[in-house]
């Protein structure tokens, strides 16, 4: 069992806003540069999302169960068919998106005891808390050439030192996809 993040992110690590969903000045940056850079499976997930676990905070699945239902070509079929978590204090239902159902104990507990492996996309809360309990494998982070200045970083000042290795980089549109692993335990 891995547990993959995926996000967009700014040169500068800002990863809040990136659809303008949040309304916030800056917001809607990952789309400046065309649909095609974040489109599809930029994030290279393939059979990892037929076999493996999305897990999503309230915030982006509240948002994704408003966009990905909609849809119809092969990755958002692969993306509505994934059994997806979502944590959350405050949701009760999760009707809105198949194959959806709230976390019923601890998020790091629930993360320790997934036999499958774990995507986690967007959800900066999430991210954070796994980070604090030295969960994640793996970062998939598609870069935008865009510097915020402000805004949510996925690595915070203060925050415990990551040592990663990167696996590859590649143009993926306006943006890089780069793949950063933890080493070998």
């Amino acid at each position: 069992m891995s547990v993959i993040v995926i996000q967009f992110i700014t040169l500068d690590g800002i990863v809040s806003d990136p659809d303008g969903s949040g309304g916030t000045a800056t917001g809607g940056w990952a789309f400046r540069h065309g649909p095609e850079t974040a489109a599809g499976d930029k994030f290279r997930l393939g059979s990892t999302l037929d076999t493996g676990v999305m897990l999503l905070g309230r915030t982006t699945w509240q948002l994704f169960s408003r966009i990905w239902p909609g849809r119809d070509d092969a990755f958002s079929a692969r993306m509505n068919a994934a059994p997806k978590l979502v944590a959350t204090r405050t949701l009760t239902s999760t009707s809105a998106w198949a194959n959806s159902r709230v976390l019923d104990h601890d998020l790091v507990d629930a993360v320790k005891h997934e036999q499958r492996d774990v995507i986690v996309t967007g959800s900066l809360s999430v991210v954070h808390a796994l980070m604090a309990a030295d969960l994640i494998d793996e970062f998939r982070l598609l870069t935008f050439p865009t510097v915020l200045g402000t805004g949510d970083r996925l690595f915070p000042a203060g925050g415990p030192p990551a040592y990663l290795e990167c696996l590859s980089a590649e143009r993926a549109g306006a943006a890089v996809l780069a793949r950063y692993a933890r080493p070998a335990r």
